[in-house]
């Protein structure tokens, strides 16, 4: 062992012997892992990191989705448009709701609002 390993384990049998992991949560439960079996091993890492940030699957999703739906309503004609608008606007209310559970503000809605008006004074 070097000298920060021992400086280290000291410090923390001090920290145990005076009490300071008493007041900790979770202090005497049983630890609830996650089960992470279906994510590969090379990418539990990233996932974790990613997850502690508060990034959920739900958002990566829901994220693919609107750029796929505004792909489609770049492509698409006028009578399909009013129903992908309509998906768009509902995957976009349900991100921005996941966004305000972690506290994040997001500008998207404006965002889109402004590039509807574009397209529609480009097409005029």
């Amino acid at each position: 062992m070097d000298f920060f390993q021992i400086l280290s384990e000291d410090r923390i049998k001090k920290a145990y012997q005076d009490g300071e992991f008493d007041a900790l949560p979770g202090f005497g439960k049983p630890m609830q892992l996650e089960d992470l079996s279906a994510i590969p091993e090379e990418l539990r890492m990233a996932y974790k990191i990613m997850k502690n940030a508060g990034y959920t699957e739900e958002e990566g999703r829901l994220r693919q989705e609107m750029m796929g739906i505004e792909e489609l309503l770049k492509k698409c004609e006028e009578n399909e448009r009013e129903d992908l608008q309509r998906k768009l606007n509902e995957k976009l209310l349900r991100f921005n709701q996941l966004m305000s559970k972690r506290g994040v503000k997001t500008n998207s809605a404006m965002f889109k609002n402004y590039e509807l008006k574009v397209q529609s004074k480009i097409r005029k």
